[in-house]
Order: structure tokens, then C-alpha cells, then sequence
């Protein structure tokens, strides 16, 4: 099996092909009703053996297979990268024209929640020939297993492995959950808890599995994560990081979940991380993420360390984009910093920017990602009080720890949600 390069590639959310309908052999209920996919199904056992080879070499030597066949629209592999020089180590990666090959899409950029809409592309409309294979939680089996071939229970929508046919990375794949369901692109404890075991079930600290928000340059509107495997530490992971002391408003809140904040890094975000079970880890973020989507902020996920850390970075690129608060020289580099960017991984789509790259301008870019202090510090405090939980600094007596949780019952949150700044239909063009 081809081993996985040094270092490689970047950009965002790019998916596979032209197919529509039931033209051929896609992944509408039409279809896999009468079809027989390839299936891996795991263990929700966290402590059953985990192999770093066996999810690993299957997925790869399929991707492979895919490229043999010419399913991608370029060879990833032979895209220039290099490691900027510098503290942060910044990753780039030249794809001269990639964005032009691109599917055009728009989306109001102003709502992060919006409904599935089955005219435009989803992935139903996937050829099955992309697929993988399917991805199903056995419950408590002793071990994972692989069958070639396993019908397509109509009663269960399945989750879906599929190669991105324009990765940005050696092992580019999407997981979509419960394709058959129609999922619009928002976060769920389910669809957390499924990339978490992927990552668990990988066992292998340079697979990595990433989210865009609607608003924060996802493209498709049809609940999935971005998952490839790079053979480097990502800058995000080097990162400093600070612990938060918590003290807990509900019983239920104890789930031994650690919370801490990213430092000295461009972009501000959260990182979580242990839990008493995988399940509780899932149920933290999932919680956190659904707060800032209906609050109506855009965010990205970056799901790491074999699913045991989880960075979460509200942004707000697109919204200084639609007020026209971006840099001229920002806007021509025609990035859109999504999970991989501001995890330190840059696709840069001319010549000019990958020869110029230095870590001053990686920094600037993802800088203008990033929430201002005083925002990150209120918006931290809306996803404080969705997970039920305070910051001690802030908790000086029993009367206001009283009133801290009177307030926290309300609906498990004691926050409004916060008035979009975007002007009104803005829409992304990509």
C-alpha cells in the first residue's frame, strides 16, 4: 500500500460528482433499496480493541482503487506543499486552479440554519461507485468487521463513506450520516458521536475529521465531516492551551469533560477533551455546537487525537466578507478559511501567494478569522451556560451560584440568541 506523504494539501469542502437523480446507480432511496454496499461496522465499545491498521488500510486501498479508476479531478499527490518556515509551522499547499473546478454554489452566508432543500446537490444524488462503504454502529461487539458486500437495510438510513473527488489531502473522505434522512448541514449528538468513533476506530493521530458551519464555508447543506490523513502535526495541535476551571450548575452537567482555551494562536477557539465516555465527550460538543448554531454564529470543528480532542472555533470571516471588512489583498488570495485552514493546513490557489507564504501573512489571514476578545468572551459564555456549566472566577458566593442556576434551568440556556450582524439575503458566490 502507498504510504502516506510528508506533508500534503488543503482547501475545503469540495464533493464528489455530477451525478443527479436516479440516472445511475446513486445513493437515493430508489437505488439503495435494491443495492449491496460494501460494510464496515464497529464496536461502540470504547474499550474493545482498537487496530491502527485494519479501518486504516481499508479505507486507504479503496481510496486508491478510486484514483485508479480516475474518479478525482486532479492527482493530490503531486500538488506542492511546504512547511513555512517559523514557530507555528504553517502548512501550504499550491492548487493552482482547484476553485475552478469547482461546482458553483450559493447559499445565504446570513443563516446558519437553513432547511434541506432536495433540488439542489446532496449527496443522494451521489454515484454509489464513489462509495466506500457504509459505516454502522454494532453495538457492543467484541471487534470490528468488514464485509465485501451487505444489502442496504431500507428501514435504517445508512452512514456513508464516500471519497471527495477533489481532496485536498491523501485519503480525502466525507462521513454522512444517515444519508437517507436528508440531514441539513447542523450538528447533532448523533452525527458528532459517529465521527468520533470513525477517529477512534482509525486509531491513528494523523487521520483527522473536520466541520463547516453553514456561514463558515461548508458548501453543501446536507449534514457531513471532511476526514484525510496528513503524516505532520497540524499548528492547531502545537498550540498552547489553557484549562478553564468549571464549576458545574446541574447534576447532569458531570460528565468529566475538560474545557480549555487555545493561546498564542491566531484564531480563538475551545478545545474539549476526556470525558467519562465517548458518549459523553459527543454530548458536551454537540451541545456547544448547537448552541452557536442557533445563536446564529458560524463555526468549525476539528476533531483530533483519535477523537480525544475536539477544537471548536467560532468564526466570523464570511460576515467581514459580506460587510466588506476584508482586505483587497486578503480577498485576491481567494481563500475561504474553513476547519483545514485554521487548523493551520492552506490551500493557496496562485503561485505567487505559495512563493510568498511567510508566517506573517498565514497569520494575518487566519487573524482575521478569529472573534475579537470581547465577542469570543461572550459567545464562550452562551456555550458555558448550553453545557450547564460556569466559570469558577465567576461563581463568589452561594447566593449568586443560586441564581447562576435558576437561570441555566431556563431551557439550559440563560442567554437570547444574538442578532445576526449580516446585511439581509447576503449571499456566498463560490
Amino acid at each position: 500500500m502507498k504510504r502516506v506523504p510528508t506533508v500534503m494539501s488543503n482547501y475545503q469542502e469540495e464533493v464528489t460528482t455530477e451525478a443527479v437523480g436516479c440516472g445511475r446507480n446513486c445513493l437515493g432511496k430508489c437505488c439503495l433499496q435494491v443495492s449491496n454496499l460494501p460494510l464496515y461496522t464497529f464496536s461502540s465499545d470504547q474499550n474493545s480493541p482498537k487496530s491502527e491498521s485494519f479501518l486504516s488500510e481499508l479505507l486507504l486501498a479503496q481510496w486508491e482503487e478510486r484514483m485508479r479508476q480516475g474518479f478525482f479531478r486532479y492527482d493530490v499527490t503531486a500538488c506542492e506543499t511546504k512547511v513555512i518556515p517559523g514557530p507555528q509551522g504553517f502548512i501550504t499547499q499550491l492548487n493552482e486552479g482547484r476553485h475552478l473546478k469547482k461546482r458553483p454554489t450559493e447559499f445565504l452566508v446570513d443563516q446558519v440554519l437553513q432547511p434541506f432543500d432536495p433540488a439542489k446537490f446532496n449527496f443522494t444524488k451521489v454515484g454509489q461507485e464513489e462509495v466506500l462503504f457504509q459505516f454502522q454502529n454494532g453495538g457492543t461487539i467484541n471487534k470490528s468487521y468488514f464485509l465485501e458486500t451487505a444489502g442496504v437495510n431500507p428501514a435504517i438510513a445508512p452512514n456513508i463513506v464516500a471519497i471527495n473527488v477533489s481532496p485536498i489531502e491523501y485519503g480525502h473522505v466525507l462521513l454522512i450520516p444517515r444519508v437517507l434522512d436528508c440531514v441539513p448541514q447542523q450538528i447533532d449528538q448523533y452525527g458528532i458521536l459517529l465521527a468520533l468513533h470513525m477517529a477512534a476506530e482509525a486509531s491513528n493521530p494523523y487521520f483527522r475529521l473536520g466541520y463547516n458551519s453553514l456561514g463558515a464555508f461548508a458548501t453543501i447543506n446536507h449534514l457531513h465531516f471532511q476526514a484525510y490523513y496528513l503524516n505532520i502535526q497540524l499548528p492547531v495541535e502545537k498550540a498552547q492551551i489553557e484549562m478553564i476551571t468549571l464549576q458545574r450548575l446541574r447534576r447532569e452537567s458531570e460528565k468529566g469533560v475538560k474545557v480549555a482555551r487555545l493561546m498564542n494562536y491566531p484564531v480563538r477557539g475551545l478545545v474539549f477533551s476526556e470525558g467519562n465516555t465517548v458518549g459523553d465527550l459527543a454530548d458536551v460538543v454537540s451541545k456547544a455546537c448547537i448552541c452557536l448554531q442557533q445563536n446564529n454564529i458560524p463555526f468549525n470543528v476539528l476533531i483530533s487525537d483519535r477523537g480525544r480532542q475536539i477544537y471548536l472555533f467560532p468564526q466570523c470571516y464570511a460576515e467581514k466578507q459580506a460587510l466588506g471588512e476584508v482586505s483587497q489583498e486578503l480577498l485576491d488570495t481567494q481563500v475561504n478559511p474553513a476547519v483545514w485552514e485554521i487548523s493551520g493546513h492552506i490551500v493557496l490557489k496562485r503561485r505567487k501567494d505559495y512563493e510568498e507564504a511567510s508566517e506573517a501573512s498565514a497569520w494575518r489571514l487566519l487573524a482575521e478569522v478569529s472573534l475579537s476578545e470581547e465577542r469570543f468572551e461572550e459567545v464562550k459564555e452562551y456555550i458555558f451556560a448550553a453545557i450547564g456549566v460556569v466559570e469558577s472566577k465567576f461563581v463568589v458566593n452561594n447566593e449568586e451560584k443560586e441564581k447562576a442556576e435558576e437561570e441555566a434551568m431556563l431551557d439550559g440556556n440563560m442567554f437570547e440568541p444574538v442578532a445576526s450582524h449580516f446585511q439581509e439575503g447576503c449571499l456566498v458566490v463560490e
